[in-house]
C-alpha cells in the first residue's frame, strides 16, 4: 500500500525574491521586491515602537458550482477557516459531492499565500533521517501563529521524486515530476520540476510526488477512474478512498482537495476549484488530514483541541501534528 502554487506569496517584510509566474500556460518570470526586516531593524533605533506592515490580500474565492443537481444546503459554498490574520480570513473551506460518488463528501480548503507562510516539516520514516530542525511535534512557539497544517505525499520509494529541505537533499529532485516548492519567504507553489519550477537561490524546499494530476487547467490525459495503481496503489482496490491534492490557481492561490472518491474525481474538483496545476499528495484512510485552527484569541496558541478537520470523514485528527511519534513529513501554513 503506498501509504501515501509561480509562488505568489508575497512578504511585505521579505527580500527580493525571484518566482515563475504562469499565465495562460506559458512560464515568465516576474520579480517581487520588499523591505528587508532585518535592515529595517537595524535602521531604527530600540525604543521605536514596532511598525506592523499591513499585507495586501487575494479577492475572497467564488463558490463552487456543484457536481450533483440538486445541491445540498452550503454545497460549494465557502466559509472562512482557521485564525484570522490581521483581521483577514486566509482560509475558506467547503464541500463538494464527487460526481462519481454522491454519497460522500470531499473538503476543498481554498489558501491565501500573502496572508501565510508555509513550511515543509520531515518524519524520519519519510523522507527519513534524525537531524530535522522541523519535524513533529509542532512545538509551543509555532503554534503561537499556526493556522493549518496537511500531510504530505508517499514514501519516497513511491512517490518517483525527491526531497529537499533544510539543506539535506535527501533524494534528486526528478525533472518533469509534479513538485511543490517553498521559498525562503514562505511562499509556495506548485508545478512540473524543470519547466515550472526550478532550483534557485530562493528555494527552501521541494517536495515531489508523481507527476502533474491537474496541468494547463484541465485534467491530465489518461486518467482512468477505476485506476487503483497508477496514480498511487488503493488500499484493498479501493477506488474510492481518501485521496489528497493539492493546486494553484492562476492568481496564485492554493486549493487543497481531500476525500474519498476515484482519481478523476481529485482532478474534477480540482479544476473546479480553480487549479491551473495540480498533484497528488497522499491517500487511503491512515493518510490524508488537512487541519485548521482557531484559537480564542487571534495571538492564541493552536492546540488539537481548537482545531477542525477539512472532512468528517478523516481519520486523523488535528492533533495529528502534535504527536511526537508522527514519523511522516507535513506543511505548516503559519500567520505573517
Amino acid at each position: 500500500m503506498k501509504v501515501g502554487l509561480i509562488a505568489t506569496a508575497t512578504a511585505a517584510v521579505a527580500t527580493v525574491v525571484v518566482a515563475m509566474v504562469v499565465t495562460s500556460g506559458a512560464a515568465t518570470t516576474s520579480t517581487r521586491t520588499g523591505t528587508s526586516s532585518s535592515s529595517t531593524a537595524n535602521s531604527t533605533s530600540s525604543s521605536a515602537p514596532a511598525v506592523v506592515t499591513k499585507l495586501a490580500t487575494l479577492a475572497s474565492p467564488s463558490n463552487i458550482t456543484p457536481f450533483v443537481t440538486p445541491a445540498v444546503a452550503g454545497e460549494g459554498v465557502y466559509r472562512p477557516a482557521g485564525r484570522t490574520v490581521q483581521g483577514h480570513s486566509a482560509i475558506f473551506t467547503t464541500t463538494v459531492r464527487p460526481l462519481d460518488n454522491a454519497t460522500t463528501v470531499a473538503g476543498v480548503a481554498w489558501i491565501d499565500p500573502r496572508l501565510l507562510r508555509a513550511r515543509l516539516y520531515s518524519g524520519s520514516l519519510s523522507p527519513g533521517g534524525l537531524f530535522w530542525k522541523y519535524t513533529a511535534p509542532v512545538s509551543r512557539a509555532a503554534s503561537q501563529t499556526l493556522v493549518a497544517a496537511f500531510s504530505g505525499g508517499f514514501l519516497l520509494k513511491d512517490s518517483h521524486g525527491g526531497y529537499l529541505s533544510e539543506g539535506h537533499l535527501v533524494a534528486p529532485l526528478v525533472n518533469g515530476a509534479a513538485s511543490l516548492v517553498i521559498y525562503k519567504d514562505g511562499g509556495m507553489t506548485v508545478g512540473q520540476w524543470g519547466r515550472d519550477v526550478s532550483m534557485n537561490a530562493n528555494v527552501a524546499a521541494v517536495r515531489q510526488n508523481l507527476t502533474l494530476l491537474v496541468d494547463h487547467g484541465a485534467p491530465v490525459a489518461g486518467l482512468q477512474a477505476n485506476d487503483v495503481a497508477r496514480w498511487g496503489y488503493s488500499l484493498n482496490s479501493q477506488i474510492d478512498t481518501p485521496r489528497s491534492g493539492l493546486g494553484v490557481t492562476a492568481s496564485g492561490a492554493l486549493v487543497y482537495v481531500e476525500g474519498e472518491m476515484n482519481i478523476v474525481d481529485l482532478a474534477r474538483i480540482l479544476v473546479r476549484a480553480g487549479a491551473v496545476r495540480a498533484m497528488v499528495l497522499d491517500m487511503n484512510p491512515l493518510w490524508p488530514v488537512f487541519a485548521t485552527y482557531q484559537p480564542s484569541t487571534p495571538t492564541g496558541y493552536a492546540t488539537p483541541g481548537n482545531g477542525r478537520d477539512l472532512t468528517p470523514t478523516m481519520i486523523q485528527t488535528p492533533g495529528r501534528f502534535f504527536q511526537t511519534a508522527y514519523s511522516r513529513d507535513f506543511v505548516t501554513l503559519s500567520a505573517r
